[in-house]
């Protein structure tokens, strides 16, 4: 069980522009082996970033890496400007991380430990731990010992002592790992309100596939040490604009294919199929309506996280 990472207050360096982490050709050997290959990533500022991937995929040992308990084969992480390699307390300072699972005094109060772990790092205040308190949901039992919480509160607490020091980068990994529902969502919530309000960067990994649809701004996927791919999840007014698989019911069904045959629409199951944004739909529509055919009925069939995994992946599923 690994304790949150500790760093001295961050003082926010680089660009607000520029990626919060950028890795090149990142690689980690063990024997013959290679864990991690040739990883390269942008990580933007002020979202959440999910890191997506099976169990054995290379994850944890990625965060290990970018938290500075393993060592590089080849290649380079840098977070806000600094190396990790040959800058690691410039680099490090810009970091709240709980590697696995946050360990706390059990006997100990909620506050008590932050008070605790506040007396490691240099300017944080009793204000401070107060805000952070506030942050996370636990002012009405802060003051009760960590040996009462449930695991959502103890990871909730975790990740209170982990942005004490107001850093730019929080890194969880696989930090809904044994919550149940209610957890994961309160959790998942929490996140997002952290990257709004206090702009940090979240950087989670997970195996769960619905959750990191629910969670975060993009994904990048992993399979086997190396990034198959990195995809916005499309929420709001996103999701309006981007493309996706659209249904139309209608009447003489093969003359309404020809007529929409530049849009590529093809006949599945007596429906008329195409791709098509929210936009494009509703001109679709009228183009039918104005020929003369009569629209029963139009449905979107937006691809699911899951299924855009399974096609980059040649079908390995995961959870």
């Amino acid at each position: 069980m690994a304790e949150p990472i500790q760093a001295p207050p961050a003082q926010h360096a680089g660009r607000e522009d520029e990626p919060v982490v950028q890795m090149r050709g990142v690689t980690k050997r063990i024997g013959k082996r290679k864990l991690i290959d040739n990883l390269t990533l942008d990580v933007p500022a002020g979202e959440v970033f999910g890191f997506l991937g099976p169990n054995g995929a290379g994850k944890t040992t990625t965060i290990r890496m970018m938290v500075g308990l393993m060592r590089l084969s080849e290649g380079e992480i840098i977070i806000r400007g600094q190396s990790i390699s040959t800058a690691y307390e410039q680099a490090i300072r810009h970091v709240g991380a709980i590697v696995e699972n946050p360990e706390m005094y059990k006997y100990l109060t909620g506050y008590q430990n932050l008070l605790h772990f506040a007396r490691m790092i240099p300017g944080i205040s009793r204000q401070r731990i107060e805000e952070v308190v506030e942050l996370v949901g636990l002012k009405a039992r802060i003051h009760d010992k960590v040996k009462t919480y449930s695991l959502g509160m103890r990871q909730r607490l975790g990740v209170a002592q982990a942005i004490m020091h107001k850093p730019s980068l929080l890194i969880l990994d696989e930090p809904t790992n044994g919550l149940d529902p209610a957890g994961i969502r309160e959790l998942r919530d929490y996140l997002r309100l952290l990257a709004r309000n206090e702009g940090i960067t979240v950087f989670v990994s997970s195996h769960l596939l619905s959750e990191m649809e629910l969670m975060c701004d993009r994904v990048a996927i992993i399979q086997n040490g190396r990034l198959v791919d990195v995809r916005p999840i499309a929420r709001g007014t996103d999701a309006h604009a981007a493309a996706v698989t659209v249904l139309l019911d209608v009447d003489r069904a093969d003359e309404a294919r020809q007529l929409l045959a530049e849009a590529g629409a093809i006949i599945e199951g007596g429906l008329l199929r195409l791709e098509a944004d929210r936009e494009t739909v509703a001109n679709i529509n009228a183009r039918l309506v104005g020929a003369g055919f009569k629209v029963y009925g139009i449905r979107t069939q937006a691809k699911s996280l899951e299924d855009q995994f399974l096609e980059m992946t040649g079908g390995e599923r995961i959870v």
